[in-house]
């Protein structure tokens, strides 16, 4: 594993433990060079999932896209980064769990949605409004209406 801070190819590992509910393994390592230290995680490769975009295009599933996604959409929210990669790999679960090479963008947003309806109702309809394109203030009306009615109860 090349440091990337001086580049160089000799690290020793220092610490090991399973993250992310046992679906990667988080490495400490310690440069031998410049004896910065920085982590790793190693994953299961799985199989390329093609994802059916809204027009038809099929794109290979990037998990970083989706990462990017949340950020955004959790943005100046109090929402850890932890939290952010329990809901991607629990995506990425799903997917891998009930879809062989292919899947709608749609069953990926809807399965995001669920996970972030349950942790933040305002990163939720932020990304529900770029998901779904709201294109006015009466879509987020709409959105609103089952959740405010929810609380009231």
């Amino acid at each position: 594993m090349k440091c990337p801070f001086c580049q160089a190819d000799n690290d020793r590992v220092i610490d090991s433990r399973a993250s992310e509910d046992g679906f990667a393994t988080r490495r400490r390592r310690e440069c031998l060079a410049c004896k910065r230290r920085y982590t790793t995680y190693e994953r299961v490769e799985r199989t390329a999932v093609k994802v059916i975009k809204k027009d038809g295009a099929r794109v290979p599933f990037d998990r970083n896209k989706l990462k990017l996604g949340l950020e955004k959409a959790c943005w100046k929210r109090p929402i850890s980064d932890a939290k952010l990669e329990a809901i991607i790999t629990e995506t990425e679960n799903y997917i891998e769990a009930n879809f062989d090479s292919e899947v709608e963008s749609r069953q990926i947003g809807e399965s995001v949605m669920q996970q972030l309806r349950e942790l933040d109702q305002v990163a939720y309809v932020r990304f529900a409004s770029v998901y779904r394109q709201f294109g006015d203030v009466q879509d987020f009306v709409e959105e609103l209406k089952p959740m405010l009615g929810e609380s009231r109860q």
